[in-house]
């Protein structure tokens, strides 16, 4: 069995940020303020510390993690193509 550390993907890893970051659904985010919140988050913490987080969160509050991450996963692919889409207009 292969170690989740080597399956980790950069959505994984960008939705750990924004999972690990002070954003919530409730601000209703644009997609810039996705970005810098997955920017600062992997500033502060970097790609191991946000993913501990998340294992600390659903340690602690599984109910709730798994509802964050239900978010943060979805918002990090609706914000990727958009992202995608505006690099190559530049």
């Amino acid at each position: 069995m292969r170690s989740a550390t080597f399956d980790l993907t950069i959505s994984t890893a960008r939705a750990d940020a924004l999972f690990a970051s002070t954003l919530q659904r409730s601000d209703e985010p644009a997609v810039a303020q996705v970005h810098g919140a997955i920017a600062s988050a992997l500033a502060a913490f970097g790609i191991q510390g946000c993913a501990d987080r998340v294992a600390q969160a659903y340690g602690e509050h599984p109910e709730t993690a798994v509802l964050r991450m239900r978010w943060a996963r979805a918002t990090v692919a609706y914000a990727a193509p958009r992202q995608a889409h505006l690099s190559r207009a530049a």
